[in-house]
């Protein structure tokens, strides 16, 4: 029975050494994004909170933002 126990360990032992290491993916920028806009003169709702609605028009979808946040470590 040891001997299968230490073949196991050596043998995930190398194949944890041997693993491929995945890219780091870019980051994605606000050109990738393809969102329905509505066109000027189409009539439009203002809803407050969150709602179901039958409405496909997006006007607006989020806070996106360019620059890095930074923030102070520690307290």
């Amino acid at each position: 029975m040891w001997p299968q126990v230490i073949m196991m360990v050596v043998s995930y032992a190398i194949s944890y050494l041997t693993r491929p290491k995945p890219a780091t993916p870019k980051p994605a920028s606000l050109s990738e994004f393809d969102l329905p806009v509505a066109e000027e003169g189409t009539p439009q709702c203002i809803i407050f909170g969150d709602c179901w609605t039958g409405d496909w028009q997006v006007l607006s979808y989020g806070n996106l933002r360019t620059s890095a946040i930074k923030s102070k470590g520690g307290k």
